[in-house]
């Protein structure tokens, strides 16, 4: 279950992926097979060789995007959303979603 975003967030993120960008959606999220995980941030970019190929350079395996047109997608989660949050600049996501 997702929860914590807006329409237009997520309105502007299927835009982006839609157009080929690489799109960051972070949101609350519950689910019981991941305890403890309560955000999920969502990589998405229809340019499945970008996405491929973005996973690569963060060291994460290409196999598990979600490959649900016309969102194809990378879950992050634990630290590594953390890092990868940071890296890309997206402090505003760290702060909202109590990631630091």
């Amino acid at each position: 279950m997702a929860f914590g975003i807006t329409r237009t967030e997520l309105s502007v993120w299927k835009e982006r992926v839609k157009r080929g960008e690489l799109a960051y959606l972070t949101h609350y999220w519950l689910d019981d097979r991941f305890p403890g995980i309560k955000t999920v941030t969502k990589v998405g970019c229809s340019d499945l060789q970008r996405l491929t190929e973005w996973c690569a350079a963060h060291g994460l395996n290409p196999k598990y995007i979600h490959h649900r047109p016309p969102f194809p997608h990378f879950d992050l989660m634990g630290p590594k959303q953390q890092q990868i949050l940071a890296e890309a600049g997206l402090h505003n996501h760290l702060e909202r979603f109590n990631l630091l």
